[in-house]
């Protein structure tokens, strides 16, 4: 029990030394990974579009 205690004690100490982002980091971030996936999804779309264009066009 007593090796818990020393792990749980040792976790808060770690904790208290992050650096936590702040409220403009992160909602910077969301809107980085939100455009990110919105294109990478766009560019996805019109290749999966292009290729179904393709195999309709051989068969």
């Amino acid at each position: 029990m007593k090796k818990v205690i020393e792990f749980v004690k040792g976790s808060v100490a770690e904790l208290k030394k992050v650096v936590w982002p702040g409220r403009d980091d992160v909602i910077s971030s969301v809107k980085v990974v939100l455009i990110s996936t919105v294109i990478v999804a766009a560019i996805l779309g019109l290749i999966d579009f292009l290729l179904l264009m393709g195999v309709r066009a051989i068969f």
